[in-house]
């Protein structure tokens, strides 16, 4: 090997922001510093959490200048989709939305100052208090949600048919191995039942 190429070698590529040119990048660095490792794991890891952050950005354009952020938006969702008319209690909320108690409060809060939700004491026990959409929340929901869809089918456009169906079973079974399996592991690691 002659010192030029052994040079080139060492040499990183140049930064980019583009995901494969930066896959490819820090492939070849851990070939050059550690050749034995076998870094899919972390590449196929940062290719998901690009794809995840790349497509929550294109979706986020629906409904961000309303100024609603991600979280708020899908609690807007849940509450057009899964409330009765007289609207959910703040745990069911957390349990449709896999948002915390605390967290939960927080999301509610900002939508009843922006006058999109509203809480009502429940009829059904008077200590509690349900959330619901006001009509102006309805409305804003009613209105974006075309828009939305729309986003998501344009991100998923590049995808045949036969690519969509693989691409959600294979996500479903890693959701399922990291939430299920993986989770019950870290439970009995950490001495748990």
């Amino acid at each position: 090997m002659t010192p030029a190429s052994t040079q080139e070698q060492d040499s990183p590529l140049p930064l980019s922001k583009d995901t494969v040119t930066l896959l490819n990048r820090i492939e070849q660095d851990w070939q050059r510093m550690r050749p034995e490792l076998d870094a899919t794991p972390m590449l196929t890891g940062l290719l998901l959490d690009r794809l995840g952050n790349a497509f929550a950005r294109h979706i986020e354009q629906t409904y961000s200048e309303e100024g609603i952020n991600p979280s708020n938006w899908d609690l807007l969702l849940t509450l057009l989709r899964s409330a009765p008319p007289q609207g959910l209690t703040h745990t069911e909320l957390s349990e449709l939305t896999a948002i915390s108690g605390p967290s939960m409060t927080n999301r509610v809060t900002r939508l009843l100052d922006k006058g999109l939700v509203e809480r009502v004491v429940s009829e059904k026990d008077r200590r509690s208090a349900l959330v619901r959409l006001t009509p102006q929340g309805r409305e804003l929901v009613e209105r974006l949600l075309p828009q939305h869809l729309e986003r998501e089918q344009q991100a998923l456009s590049v995808l045949s048919g036969e690519e969509l169906n693989a691409l959600t079973a294979i996500a479903r079974k890693l959701v399922e191995h990291l939430e299920g399996g993986l989770a019950a592991e870290d439970t009995s690691a950490q001495g748990g039942t």
